[in-house]
This record gives structure tokens, sequence and C-alpha cells, in this order.
């Protein structure tokens, strides 16, 4: 839900805001609107800082340290010595690979003395070097020539011609030999580990950096603060506004009174386009992150993450649809625990997976093999493979739809009457009381509740109120000739829309069905390749088709399972429940 905000306005002498904006930094509960971007000198070279030392924590991250290098330690300034260190590194890698390559041609001539060949070649009798495929050398040149070969190899001759030669593929001569390039890369080598000696000492001081990233972070977020009073009384006030949630009111007010700072505050209003904080429970709050990927609502919305968290995990686990694939997803949860810089997103990954063996078992689906078939689980209520004569997982997948198309509705009803009012709403009651009531009584009639009769007098009734809604009442500000009009363009919209809506869920079911019957394909070409499964040798190719092809089919299972179920929630129900991502993140000044 979303918390409700408390509005703070600050009234000081200028040059006064520094000491209570670090007053607030400490407490860390009050979002001071500024930029998020650098606004001049100072607060661009403050961010660059920032920046800088994240880019050496990255390099040093990347950097091949040998087994046994012992560190060397670094002299005064940390920061520069770890970038001098990282571009020496850089130059020193570039000249190495260009030796190597050097080497690599200068290998097959074997040894020689540079300064003889210059001599016979100013005595008149240069030596040339050739590299000719083996089997366009001819036999017949040895005896026209003076030819040496100098090796044979891979299909190659190099051999060297005494004097001029009309011979083909004839190369540059190395301008050193193999064993003076050795001796160069050796020492480029040294110096490599030299300044990989001071890398792993700063690798073991990564703490400073971090720490100074946050130091740095911190005085940016607090100089943006500052840059964002605004002047007053020919610049001797200034202005600040800040907004907190109400809950820690009592925290913040006891903050400000001790600066002794004049304030005023009062409820955030929607005018005022407070920042959005949300209030929810651990399970809900892992899917924030989906809710922030398409906006935070306004002040009067509603917040939609927890329907995010209900049914994105149910589309994610009807869509992966398999028992093993859950598992398998809660292993790596858990693995992610261990990796700073996913952490965050273990336990996400682990619901998920649990979501997925719940629904996959319901399935009767475990690494794309049918359990039901299995004796252990005889009798467990799997899900029907036919409900009214259809394929069960279609069924099921239209009722989710339908019930996720009724619950946006209903969600904007109760957001449109809140906002708005009971009688400018009156519209959006006939849409909820035809579409959400037909089906409701559409459902009972279906189960027996209701016999023919019953349902017949309460759909009548329902059709008339909510055509009154419709095209009456729609708005009763305007004519209602008007507002008939009106309501048959809405009437064309909704029916059209809602029937692509509805269908839009048939996904579901199809990303399942594909991601099952493609399991399948790889079991039975292991199957097939194995036989009866005696003979040993079988087993190797069995078990990599396996490995490989489940762990394909679960890379791409998990990439649809996560854009579709996406994709229904940003489309279909945001549009029949009205929502509207027009508010900002709650940012609250604090030190990083």
């Amino acid at each position: 839900m979303i918390s409700p905000m408390t509005k703070y306005s600050f009234i000081l002498l200028n040059g006064e805001q520094e000491g209570l904006l670090e007053k607030l930094q400490e407490i860390g509960l009050v979002d001071i609107t500024r930029s998020v971007k650098p606004i001049d000198g100072p607060s661009g070279e403050l961010l660059r800082a920032v920046e800088h030392r994240k880019d050496l924590i990255q390099a040093l991250g990347k950097v091949d340290f040998p087994e046994g290098l012992e560190a060397a330690p670094v002299e005064g300034d940390l920061t520069y010595a770890t970038a001098a260190a990282l571009d020496n590194l850089n130059t020193l890698t570039e000249r190495l690979d260009a030796t190597a390559k050097e080497a690599a041609a200068a290998e097959p001539w074997g040894s020689f003395d540079p300064e003889t060949l210059k001599k016979l070649s100013d005595a008149g009798v240069p030596i040339q070097f050739h590299v000719t495929p083996l089997k366009s050398f001819n036999p017949e040149w040895p005896r026209e020539y003076a030819i040496t070969v100098v090796k044979e190899a891979d299909g190659k001759v190099w051999y060297t011609v005494a004097g001029p030669d009309g011979l083909p593929d004839r190369v540059h001569a190395p301008k050193r030999n193999a064993e003076a390039i050795q001796e160069e890369i050796r020492e480029i080598q040294a110096e490599i580990d030299g300044e990989k000696a001071i890398l792993l000492s700063a690798k073991e001081r990564q703490g400073e950096f971090e720490a100074e990233s946050r130091d740095k972070l911190a005085r940016l977020d607090l100089y943006l603060a500052k840059q964002a009073a605004v002047p007053a009384a020919e610049n001797t006030l200034v202005t600040l506004v800040g907004y907190a949630p109400s809950e820690n009111e009592e925290a913040v007010t006891a903050a400000i009174e001790e600066t002794g700072v004049f304030y005023l505050k009062d409820a955030a209003a929607v005018d005022d386009n407070p920042p959005i904080s949300f209030r929810n429970n651990k399970f809900v709050k892992m899917f924030e992150v989906l809710t922030d990927m398409y906006g935070r609502p306004a002040y009067d919305g509603f917040d939609p993450t927890p329907f995010i968290a209900v049914f994105f995990l149910l589309f994610f686990a009807f869509c992966m649809g398999d028992a093993g694939y859950g598992l398998l997803l809660i292993i790596i949860g858990f693995l992610l625990k261990k990796v700073d810089s996913f952490k965050s997103f273990a336990p996400l990954v682990v619901t998920l997976g649990i979501g997925t063996t719940v629904i996959g078992f319901l399935f009767h689906t475990f690494f794309s093999m049918d359990i039901a078939q299995w004796s252990i689980f005889k009798g467990f209520p799997f899900l029907p493979a036919k409900i009214a004569g259809y394929d069960g997982t279609m069924v099921l997948a239209l009722i989710i739809g339908v019930i996720h198309l009724c619950l946006a509705m209903i969600v904007k009803t109760y957001n449109t009457t809140k906002v708005k009012g009971f009688a400018n709403s009156l519209g959006t009651w006939g849409w909820t009381l035809l579409i959400v009531g037909g089906t409701a009584v559409a459902f009972l009639a279906i189960i027996g509740v209701l016999d023919k009769p019953a349902t017949k007098w309460i759909a009548i009734a329902l059709g008339i109120v909510s055509a009154v809604g419709i095209f009456l009442l729609n708005d009763l500000h305007r004519n209602p000739l008007i507002n008939i009009g009106s309501g048959l363009w809405e009437s064309y919209n909704t029916v059209t829309g809602l029937l692509g809506d509805v269908l839009s869920y048939l996904r579901l079911y199809a990303l399942g069905l594909a991601g099952a019957m493609l399991g399948k394909a790889f079991n039975d070409i292991g199957m097939m390749i194995l036989g009866d499964g005696k003979s040993i040798p079988l087993w190797i190719p069995f078990i990599l088709i396996i490995l490989i092809g489940h762990a394909l089919n679960i890379a791409m299972c998990a990439l649809g399972a996560f854009v579709h179920p996406l994709r229904l929630n940003f489309l279909e129900f945001f549009k029949n429940s009205g929502y509207e991502a027009a508010g900002r993140n709650y940012n609250p000044l604090k030190k990083q």
C-alpha cells in the first residue's frame, strides 16, 4: 500500500541549510526534492570521483592474479597508485600480445644473427625468406637456387634463398631471432607481475574504495539537496520542502526540533506531488522491483504490487509448469545469496521456484516426465487432463485470465469511487456490475446454485442497472444524448478489447505446453541413444543430451515466463484497472 506522507516546509537564514540537511541526512527519512544528476562543477566532480572508484573496483575484479603472487605495499594515494597500475598493466598486456605475435612469426626460423644477414646483403648476397605450402614447393628449386629448408610443419615449408630469386611467397625477414624475442617476453612478464602485485594489494584494501565512494555519494546527495533551496527576501532567507512517511513523523519532528529551524508540517496533498513510498510485507516487497519497472503510482492512486505479487508468481509458475525446473530455481536462488551483486534477488528466485514446483506437481510434470504414471503418486489430486471436453491447462488459463480481469475492474471501480466520488463513477460501476456481476452469475448457474429462471431475472436486472450507468449516468454534467453516444463507443471498445484480453491469457497455456514438449523431445532423443542402457559408453551422450537440452529449455522457459506474465500485468491488468504510473520514488536524504 502507499504510505501517507507528511510535508515539511522549512524557512531559514541563508547559510543555515547545510546544518539542517546534515541532520536530516543522519536520520535518513526525509525526501528533499532535488536533482538526480550533477548540476554544476562541484557536483559533477563528486559524481566522477564516485564513478572512478566504482570503475577501479570493477577493474580489480577482472585482473587475473597468478597463484603465489605476493602483494606489494602501496605508498601514497591508493586511488592514484591503483589507476596508474591498471594503466601500466593494460599497456604491458598490449605490448606482450604484440611481442608474442612477433615471437610466433620468428619461431620457425630458429636462431640467426641479424647483423650477419645485413653484412651478406651489403656484400651483394641478400638472404630471402619464404613460406610456401608444401604441395606448392617444387623439388627442382634446390637445383636452381641456393635454398636452405629451415622447417617443414603443418603443410608448410620455411626456407631461405641466398641471392636474388623469383620464387613466390616471399616474407619479410624477422628483425631479430626467437631467443631475443623470448627474452623480451620474460622481461615484460616480470613487469606485469610487478604491476599485479600492486593491484593485489589494492584489491585487499578494496574496502577503502567502497568507503570513499559511500562518503562522496553522501556528500553529493547533500550538495544536491542544498542546491534545491529556494532563495527569498533578497537572498537572506531560503526555503526547503521535504517529505517523510507519516509513520515516522515523531522521529523526524524530534530531529528537526534539535536544529531550531522554523518549519511547518502538514499532510501531503495530491497537488504537492509527494514521493511514493510503499509499505508492504516481506512477500509483497520482493515484487516491488517489478512495479518500479513500470513506474510508481500517483499519490491518490493504488499500489499494484500486492496484485503483481500474487499473479506474477502464478503466471510464472504456469509458464514454467515443471516441478523439476522449480526445484532447480530454488537451488539457484540459494546459490545467488552468496553473490553480492545478486543476493537481493535471491528470495524472489526462491519464491518463484517454490511456486513453479507446486504448479508443476499439479500439472504432474517433472523434467518433462509425466509423474501421474508413477505409482508413488497414485491418487494425487493432479489437474484433470480434460475440463468440459477441453484441455484442462487451457481452460485453467482462461479461468485465471477472467479472474484477473474481473479483479482489475473491481480495483478500478474502488479507486475511481475513492478519488471522484460515487456520483461521478456511475459509468465505471455500470461496467463492473455488467462484467463482474455477469461472470459471477454465470459461474453460479454453471455449478447449479442458480436455476434457469433465477439466472434469467438476475441477468436482466444486471443488464438494466448497468445500462443506466453506462449510457445515461456516465457523466452527470453532460447532455444525456452525448452520454448515450459515448456509452456506445465505449461499449464497442470494451467488448472487443475484453475479448482480446481474455484470449491473451492463452499464452500461459502455450508457453507451458511448448516447454513441456521441447523437454520431452530431449528426453526421447536421449532414450533413443541410450537404448536398453546396457552399453556403458552410450550413457555419456545420453547424459550430455539430457543436461544440455534441459539447460537450454530452462533458459528459454525462464525468459518467456518472465516477459509474458509481466506483459499480462502491465498491459491487461493495468489497462482494465486504470493504473497510471504518475508518481516518483521516495528517495530520502541519507548516509550511503
